[in-house]
């Protein structure tokens, strides 16, 4: 690779580390950048399962320091979360990712009025009672957002914080906080796999981690002081672009402008 795109792998991880810390996702950046490079598809998906490690190394010690985060809450959700990357990892290579990747636009179209609609509840939380249906259920949950996490990734940050908003009443900060740390505890193992079956790039892995983490650690600090209402309007603009992107309306209307 050419010495002049070291830096615009950089430059491309930080925007998506940024995007990642307050709304969800950066890896629709990141994974097509790694294959305009070059990369094949699922050695992309491994790879950038590096930047994404590294990066919410660098968030959940951010939002810790800011005292916004609870590691004994966080495993609540992170449990379930992980044996379900485990199962989304292993089955990657077996699904019809288009498909997927429609329905995923489709729910996300969803989420952003919802957001809109109710932009109190994720402003401001809701005191949840934890009772035991509702902890079965929450489990449940989040088993079945770490499978969609294990496989792809992309756009797993926001089904997280639509069930840290919705299911445990987290305001938009705490949700982000609790979304780095179920993050950070499932990827190892989603990465392992990768790493196994040799479809990773360490060089560029690495090389795009300095730019998410240099955006994670960004991220933390707009959240905690500009709160929940800047990240609630960085998350709508994610979710609509995201939206756009994965149904195919970018496409058509680059094919009308065409």
């Amino acid at each position: 690779m050419e010495w002049y795109l070291y830096p615009a792998v950089i430059g491309v991880g930080l925007l998506a580390g940024f995007i990642n810390t307050l709304a969800g996702s950066g890896s629709l950046l990141t994974l097509p950048f790694l294959m305009f490079l070059g990369l094949p598809a699922n050695v992309a998906n491994g790879t950038n399962r590096i930047a994404i490690l590294l990066q919410n190394v660098v968030s959940v010690g951010g939002f810790r320091q800011k005292k916004v985060l609870s590691y004994r809450e966080g495993l609540l959700f992170a449990l379930p979360a992980v044996a379900g990357a485990v199962v989304g990892a292993r089955i990657a290579v077996h699904l019809n990712e288009e498909v997927m990747r429609k329905t995923i636009g489709v729910l996300l179209v969803i989420m952003f009025f919802l957001i809109i609609y109710k932009p109190n509840r994720w402003l401001q939380g809701k005191e949840t009672e934890l009772t035991r249906r509702r902890k079965v259920f929450l489990v449940i949950l989040f088993f079945f957002i770490g499978i969609y996490g294990g496989f792809i990734q992309a756009g797993v940050g926001f089904f997280l914080l639509a069930g840290l908003v919705i299911g445990a009443g987290a305001d938009l900060v705490k949700a982000n906080a609790l979304k780095v740390f179920i993050i950070l505890l499932y990827t190892p193992l989603a990465l392992a796999f990768f790493m196994y079956y040799h479809q990773v790039n360490y060089v560029l892995g690495l090389v795009l981690a300095v730019g998410n983490m240099t955006g994670a650690w960004l991220g933390t600090r707009v959240a905690v002081s500009w709160g929940p209402r800047f990240v609630r309007i960085i998350l709508l603009l994610a979710l609509f672009i995201s939206a756009a992107k994965l149904t195919g309306l970018t496409d058509w209307l680059a094919g009308l402008a065409g």
